[in-house]
């Protein structure tokens, strides 16, 4: 049976416009993107055997565009709407994070760093600008590949701070591997950051470290 012919309170995109996304399993927004199923599979059927093919939603959606379009039920253009809502959803978030010009809470700033940085399969480091009254200036990546002293480097830290002519920063990279728990190499370049922003009254608020489940704090560690 196809999905025209369900009942019109299980079709997804009349559930969801009736009762809201949350209502909805991950395999029913899928079907959304999808579409239209093929002989003897729904669109719901397709989703449901791409989410268990690739172990979830989180594995799935992280995958290369590439691989997304040469999925059964995808292809080049229902792979580009799902990797547009994604981008979407990343800017809402940032948005949340920079409404009215202010930092509204660690949570948010948390949940935005999660959102921006997690699926990144090599790691990223970010910066979060602020001024004197940690209202948010801008938010950049500035760095990629593995993080230690040798690839992020303070100089360009201090040339983009003075840049935004910033009075403080929230430091934030990611772990590939999943496990967010602060390394060696990771204290050590935040000490380093410290000492050359220092230099220039700038003061480092925090540092996030971004897991696949958690984003650790430095401040909550008390390591700044």
């Amino acid at each position: 049976m196809s999905i025209k012919e369900w009942p019109a309170a299980e079709r997804p995109r009349e559930k969801l416009l009736e009762r809201g996304a949350a209502a909805l399993s991950d395999a029913e927004l899928l079907a959304i993107f999808i579409r239209t199923g093929i002989a003897g599979r729904s669109a719901v059927d397709l989703a449901r055997d791409l989410l268990t093919e690739h172990q979830g939603l989180r594995s799935f959606l992280d995958n290369a565009p590439e691989r997304l379009i040469a999925c059964r039920g995808l292809g080049p253009a229902k792979t580009g709407q799902l990797l547009a809502a994604l981008e979407l959803g990343k800017r809402y978030l940032e948005a949340g994070l920079l409404r009215q010009g202010t930092l509204s809470s660690p949570a948010d700033t948390r949940t935005y760093l999660k959102a921006r940085l997690r699926s990144y399969p090599y790691e990223v480091f970010a910066v979060i600008f602020l001024d004197n009254r940690h209202r948010v200036i801008a938010f950049e990546e500035l760095f990629n590949g593995t993080i230690d002293g040798a690839s992020v480097h303070p100089r360009e830290v201090l040339r983009r701070a003075l840049y935004h002519n910033a009075a403080a920063l929230i430091l934030a990279h990611n772990h590939p591997s999943g496990i967010a728990e602060p390394s060696a190499a990771d204290k050590a370049i935040t000490r380093r950051l410290q000492d050359a922003l220092a230099l220039v009254d700038v003061r480092v608020l925090d540092h996030f470290v971004i897991g696949d489940e958690d984003a650790i704090s430095f401040a909550d560690r008390g390591l700044l």
